[in-house]
């Protein structure tokens, strides 16, 4: 059994600091691009960019009009990648995305021909994906999973690299389908997109009089993207921060005997492994965003939320008594310690803190 005092890392040697400026330098020229194009909305455009270096898929919720969807084709007009946008409404049939087998007559013989589906391309935009059935949007699970598919027996490997990165209307609305459990677990982050504030209306109204963002170019190339990713992955983890992520994820399951009260009374189901690959993962392209070559708790916090909200199935009474997944993982972060209570004290002032 490891220690906190040990560490967790890749297979490859860790950043220098070299490679850490410019890792960072790569993702600054991905934000300066999203900020032309999206005002107003910094956090939600790092953390949007944290979700894509741990390649990790997104989910987008918020109500029509706040640029969602202009979020993400900015995104994939920066990477320069291959793009694919599908709106998903109530009679879209699960082939119109991963596509579907066509007889084909060639020199006098027919057979079925796979005919690709949108669902081929590097970046997929899943644009108002609750509004499809429940059956069509279980088409996607796995594509996000195993980056695959699978038609009439025939596997089809999907194109490197993949995200679906998808939009929702609150399901409060009308005509909207609650996603399933095992879809929303896919989801790396779901972010909630928030109205801006009327400073930037004011600047969106006088700059831009149709409402059209700016033309944009690639910032980057695939070398680059393709760079940034194996620097994610060769950013430390602390043994320390490990055992945190761990901890935290654990703590989500009511019937665990250290988890919260809150958890216990409030939540029906807690947060999957997958969860915990999450955390890891985006804390370390939380931590290049930082231009920091390891993982530290504030990493872990900062992404938490986005990570653990939408994974939590909550009971009947937490509405009742005034409690929603945000504040729930607000509560968790309070309650569970960075480091166990009870190990030693020589093993608390181990390295891997902040």
């Amino acid at each position: 059994m490891s220690s906190p005092s040990e560490t967790v890392t890749g297979s490859s040697a860790l950043l220098s600091p070299a490679e850490t400026d410019r890792a960072r330098e790569l993702v600054g020229r991905l934000l300066a691009g999203l900020g032309r194009a999206i005002l107003g909305q910094q956090e939600l455009l790092e953390l949007v960019s944290i979700c894509l270096l741990a390649r990790g898929h997104l989910l987008l919720e918020g109500l029509p009009g706040l640029g969602k969807t202009e979020l993400i084709k900015s995104l994939a007009r920066l990477l320069g990648v291959s793009f694919r946008r599908v709106q998903f409404t109530p009679d879209l049939l699960p082939g119109d995305i991963v596509g579907s087998p066509i007889l084909e007559e060639s020199e006098g013989r027919r057979r079925l021909v796979f005919h690709p589906g949108p669902v081929f391309a590097n970046l997929v935009l899943a644009d108002e994906i609750n509004r499809a059935s429940p059956k069509t949007q279980s088409a996607l699970l796995e594509a996000m999973q195993e980056r695959r598919v699978t038609v009439l027996g025939e596997t089809h490997r999907l194109p490197k690299p993949f995200f679906v990165l998808a939009t929702q209307n609150p399901i409060e609305l009308e005509g909207t389908y609650p996603l399933p459990e095992a879809q929303l677990d896919r989801f790396a982050f779901k972010i909630s997109v928030r109205s801006v504030s009327s400073d930037v209306l004011e600047q969106i109204i006088t700059t831009r009089a149709h409402g059209e963002p700016p033309e944009l170019t690639s910032a980057l190339s695939a070398e680059d993207l393709d760079e940034l990713f194996a620097s994610v992955d060769r950013v430390h983890l602390p043994g320390a921060v490990a055992s945190y992520i761990a901890r935290l994820v654990t703590a989500t399951h009511p019937d665990r005997p250290d988890s919260p009260e809150e958890v216990r009374k409030f939540v029906k189901f807690g947060a999957s492994p997958r969860a915990a690959i999450a955390l890891a993962t985006t804390s370390r392209a939380a931590a290049i965003l930082g231009g920091k070559p390891n993982v530290g708790f504030d990493e872990v916090r900062r992404v938490a939320g986005s990570v653990l909200g939408h994974r939590l199935i909550l009971a009947y009474s937490a509405r009742l008594d005034g409690w929603d997944t945000a504040k729930l993982v607000d509560s968790l972060l309070k309650s569970v310690p960075e480091v166990p209570r009870d190990l030693p004290a020589d093993l608390r002032s181990a390295p891997g803190g902040t």
